[in-house]
């Protein structure tokens, strides 16, 4: 196997575009635009193998020149292709246009759910990063100065600044410090907290079951410290921060495994899908605009 598992794909995508006489896309033209039959069909495949908007501009442009296609797009960053064709050009057909340009296809129709949960795993690490800085934002300002007066401050600022946490105006300061904090691990941390509940249920210990556990911990603690005369310190910034930090994490680090792994799956495997699916005939449809 080359070193460069990109470049059997775009090699083979060039080609295939020379061969057909097709001109070089430009990748920053815009989206292509097409008239679409009512009486044709879409598909959508998860791909492995594009990796800049030129593959995709090539791809799309090699598909929309097979009989039968009326417009193909293509998106690298969500990793699908999604075709309009007649009916009479079968799934297995474009499936095995896609494979013969070098690129990997997952098997099943499942690539509009991992389309959408990727998105939806896009919009946990900007919540969470979000979210993050508008919590670090006031504690850089305010609370940071207070606790740390030998590093940044002369000491009549310090004493100002302490003066408006022990006053009213405190109460609110710390409302949105529990909003912000709280709703960024609602929010980003869902799947985590579903998770570590079901282990809680089941009795397991698991380090999502100790985290989700650590937070709650923080934030009781910070919630006591804050609107009580408990007395200790407010570590919103600490809630933010492990939320923040495990979700940009689980996102870039710990991800699925990739496209092409699931289409080089054992055949054992992938006919006991097939087997499974059987009891329904129709293949899902999804709708895409390329990701543009």
């Amino acid at each position: 196997m080359s070193d460069d598992p990109y470049r059997g794909p775009r090699s083979a995508l060039e080609a295939a575009a020379e061969r057909r006489g097709i001109d070089d896309p430009n990748p920053n033209g815009g989206p292509r635009v097409a008239r679409v039959p009512n009486s044709h069909v879409h598909d959508t495949f998860e791909v492995g193998g594009l990796e800049t908007k030129r593959d995709e501009s090539l791809l799309e442009a090699i598909l929309a020149d097979r009989d039968g296609v009326s417009a193909a797009s293509a998106t690298q960053r969500n990793g699908t292709v999604g075709v309009h064709h007649d009916p009479s050009v079968s799934r297995d057909d474009l499936r095995g246009e896609l494979e013969s340009h070098g690129l990997a296809v997952a098997p099943g129709d499942e690539a509009f759910a991992s389309r959408r949960a990727s998105q939806f795993a896009s919009a946990r690490v900007a919540v969470a990063v979000l979210f993050g800085l508008m919590v670090a934002t006031p504690y850089v300002a305010v609370l940071y100065p207070t606790r740390l007066e030998w590093l940044f401050y002369d000491p009549v600022t310090v004493e100002y600044l302490r003066s408006i946490l022990d006053s009213r105006v405190a109460t609110h300061f710390f409302v949105n410090l529990a909003t912000l904090s709280g709703v960024a691990f609602l929010v980003a941390c869902g799947p985590t907290i579903r998770r570590a509940v079901a282990a809680a249920t089941e009795g397991r210990i698991t380090r999502e079951l100790a985290f989700v556990g650590g937070v709650c911990a923080v934030f009781g603690y910070s919630t006591l410290a804050a609107f009580t005369g408990f007395g200790g310190a407010v570590h919103y910034d600490l809630v933010a921060y492990a939320v923040a930090g495990v979700t940009v994490w689980t996102h870039f680090a710990t991800e699925e495994a990739s496209v092409e792994q699931r289409a080089t799956e054992s055949d054992a495997v992938v006919s006991g899908r097939e087997s499974e699916a059987d009891a329904d005939v129709d293949d899902r449809v999804a709708l895409t605009d390329g990701g543009r």
